[in-house]
């Protein structure tokens, strides 16, 4: 009876212990602070709302923070482009597609050397009067930023491409631009608002800002960039 009596104690007294370690573990892991990744919340390496033109410079660091993507358009052109905005982009030409309007990407994030060479390239094309309409300096492009995007078209399976061509399809431009806001993109060099972009109507140059609010915002007031930021 003593031994039955001395094996039940010990059983007893090896079950309290065991739950009292393990009581004291789970206290330990509620009490426990959380991981920096757990609180920090999610913060974009970049702003999306930048903005660079002929008076703003892309910001110093904007190079070593953004994260650039590659895809392959339908010339065979490597395009490289600002990943959520690619992304946005993609749903974009999707819900097009479905209205059977077709778009491929043109040209996005451009380096400083890039933007120089296309400048040379339109300077002998189309004659210094046009680059000053439309071309960037090289270091104060909005194609810098990788956020920035030229869209073409293709139409009965044709690629159009040329500037001289696309202008002559303002119906299909209409269509576009009624879908920008939808996936967090504006029309930027708006017709009209020479004088404060700097730059002469473009419809086929859109700017992803992140933000579907601000982009119907944007749109339905007509505004630019340069004006909402300074509103």
């Amino acid at each position: 009876m003593n031994n039955i009596f001395r094996r039940t104690f010990f059983v007893l007294i090896s079950i309290v212990l065991v739950s009292s370690a393990l009581m004291k573990n789970n206290v330990q892991a509620v009490l426990a602070p959380q991981s920096q990744e757990t609180l920090d919340p999610v913060i974009n390496p970049i702003d999306y709302l930048v903005l660079v033109n002929k008076e703003n410079p892309l910001p110093e660091t904007w190079e070593d923070v953004v994260e650039i993507v590659h895809m392959t358009n339908s010339l065979g052109d490597d395009v490289e482009v600002e990943k959520k905005a690619y992304d946005a982009y993609l749903k974009l030409k999707d819900a097009l597609a479905e209205e059977g309007v077709f778009i491929d990407l043109d040209s996005a994030y451009r380096s400083v050397a890039a933007q120089q060479q296309i400048m040379d390239d339109f300077t002998e094309r189309y004659g210094e009067d046009y680059v000053k309409q439309y071309v960037a300096v090289p270091g104060f492009s909005e194609h810098h930023t990788g956020l920035a995007l030229d869209l073409y078209l293709n139409i009965d399976g044709v690629d159009v491409y040329m500037n001289e061509d696309m202008v002559q399809y303002p119906e299909i431009w209409a269509k576009i631009h009624s879908k920008l806001p939808e996936f967090g993109f504006i029309l930027h060099y708006l017709e009209g608002k020479e004088d404060i972009t700097g730059y002469s109507y473009e419809p086929w140059h859109i700017r992803y800002i992140d933000n579907v609010e601000l982009a119907n915002e944007i749109t339905e007031k007509g505004l630019t960039l340069e004006e909402f930021l300074t509103k």
